[in-house]
């Protein structure tokens, strides 16, 4: 049930962040509104929320987002759409909007979202080192021109 608010949410958004950024400042018809929530939720929702945000955390997952939200409006609005700075203002501004409210979906979905690694038992966490820490040793250089000084 929560996946369900979380989609109706983006939808939400998607649909009030294409009616500013194509409707009010552009004239878009309502059908390329709804076509474009559509279309930019389903995909966001996927791509971003199921598969990057548990992978690569909430600050990279935004940025994936922002360009996701951007090129489904450059790619369907070039189809669709008759104006080139419509496009391309209309795709800046709604994903600008999209990118902004995704920060309180994202820890809406954090909170909520169900975690595998309480599942994993200890040894199955050690393994995993996220940010490539790398233990590193250091100790004094021998070197054996100098053995017969040092003794």
């Amino acid at each position: 049930m929560d996946q369900v608010k979380v989609i109706i949410m983006k939808f939400l958004v998607c649909l009030i962040a294409f009616w500013i950024g194509l409707d009010l400042f552009f004239d878009a018809s309502i059908s390329d509104i709804v076509s474009f929530a559509v279309t930019t939720t389903a995909i966001t929702y996927i791509v971003a929320d199921r598969i990057l945000l548990p992978r690569i955390g909430k600050n990279n997952t935004l940025m994936a987002e922002f360009i996701l939200a951007y090129l489904v409006v450059w790619i369907f609005g070039s189809i669709l759409l008759n104006g080139y700075m419509q496009i391309a203002w209309g795709s800046v501004i709604a994903a600008g909007i999209i990118t902004a409210t995704e920060v309180f979906v994202h820890q809406y979905l954090l909170k909520h979202m169900p975690s595998k690694n309480k599942e994993r038992t200890g040894r199955q966490q050690r393994r995993f080192r996220p940010g490539f820490r790398y233990a590193t040793e250091f100790a004094e250089e021998q070197d054996p021109r100098n053995k017969n000084k040092e003794e």
